[in-house]
C-alpha cells in the first residue's frame, strides 16, 4: 500500500466515545487508513469490544479500554496502558460528550458541572496526558468534536452549548502553544447527523429534522462517514498545515 492509500500507517489513535454513532465512524475509517485505536467507552464494553473487533478486521491492532473521560486519572492511565501497547498516541480524538435537554432555570449547579467535567475539561484531561509523548516525537494531532449548538446557541441546552464553544477556544490554544512541537490542534463541528440518539434529550427531533432538510442546500442529512473523513484529512499529513481551526460539516446549514 502506499501512503496515499494508508496516510495513518504506523500511528496509534485513541478515539473517545468510539463504541458508537461518530466516534465508531472514526474509529473504522482510522483503522481502514492504517491507524492502531484505542476505542474508548464508558459503560458498554459489548460495544466498545464490538468496535475494536472491526478496528481488527481492518488489518490493524485495537485496544478496548472502558475509562470515565470526566476523570482525570482514568484518563491517564488510559493513555499510559496504550502507550505500553503501542508505543505511542500520535492522533487524538475528544468525541464523547452527553446532551441533556434542561431549561436553563432547572440546571442545577451540580449537572452544570457534570456536564462540563465530560464534556469539555475531559478534552483538558485527555489533552494533558497526550501531548507530552507527543513532543517528544515532534509530531501529534489533536482533534476536537463540537457542534451547531457551540456556534448558534439553542435553548435548554446552556451547559453543552458552553462546551461545544469552549472546546473549539481549547484547541485554538493548543494550536498556538504546541504548534513549534509539530502538533496541530483542531476541532470539526457536525450538522445535522444521522445517529442513534437518546429521544429523550431530542424531544420532536424528527419534526424539527424535517424543517432543516428544507433549508440545508445539499438536502440531506450527514452521516458518520462525512464527519470521519473530515478527521482523517486533519489527522493525516494532508491536513499538517491546518491548526487552530474548524471544519464546519453541515452540507451549508450554516455559513461562518
Amino acid at each position: 500500500m502506499t501512503s496515499r492509500e494508508k496516510p495513518l500507517a504506523g500511528k496509534t489513535a485513541l478515539i473517545t466515545g468510539a463504541g458508537q454513532n461518530i466516534g465508531r465512524g472514526i474509529a473504522l475509517l482510522f483503522a481502514q487508513s492504517g491507524a492502531n485505536v484505542v476505542v474508548n467507552g464508558r459503560h458498554n464494553r459489548e460495544a466498545v469490544e464490538s468496535v475494536a473487533r472491526e478496528v481488527r478486521e481492518r488489518g490493524v491492532e485495537a485496544m478496548p479500554v472502558l475509562a470515565d473521560i470526566g476523570d482525570p486519572e482514568a484518563v491517564q492511565d488510559m493513555v499510559d496502558q496504550a502507550v505500553q501497547r503501542f508505543g505511542a498516541v500520535d492522533i487524538l480524538v475528544a468525541n464523547a460528550a452527553i446532551r441533556p435537554h434542561e431549561a436553563f432555570l432547572k440546571i442545577t449547579p451540580a449537572e452544570w458541572n457534570r456536564v462540563l467535567n465530560n464534556n469539555l475539561s475531559s478534552a483538558f484531561y485527555l489533552a494533558r496526558a497526550a501531548v507530552p509523548g507527543m513532543q517528544a516525537r515532534k509530531w501529534g494531532r489533536i482533534i476536537h468534536i463540537s457542534g451547531h449548538d457551540g456556534f448558534v446557541g439553542r435553548a435548554n441546552r446552556a451547559h453543552n452549548v458552553t462546551c461545544k464553544a469552549g472546546i473549539f477556544a481549547l484547541s485554538k490554544a493548543i494550536a498556538v502553544e504546541f504548534g513549534p512541537d509539530g502538533i496541530t490542534a483542531n476541532t470539526v463541528s457536525p450538522g445535522m447527523i444521522n445517529t442513534t440518539r437518546d429521544p429523550r434529550n431530542y424531544p420532536d427531533y424528527e419534526a424539527r429534522a424535517q424543517k432543516r432538510l428544507q433549508v440545508i442546500p445539499v438536502r440531506r442529512r450527514g452521516t458518520v462517514e462525512d464527519i470521519a473523513e473530515a478527521c482523517l484529512y486533519l489527522a493525516s499529513d494532508a491536513g499538517g498545515f491546518v491548526t487552530g481551526q474548524v471544519i464546519h460539516v453541515n452540507g451549508g446549514e450554516d455559513m461562518f
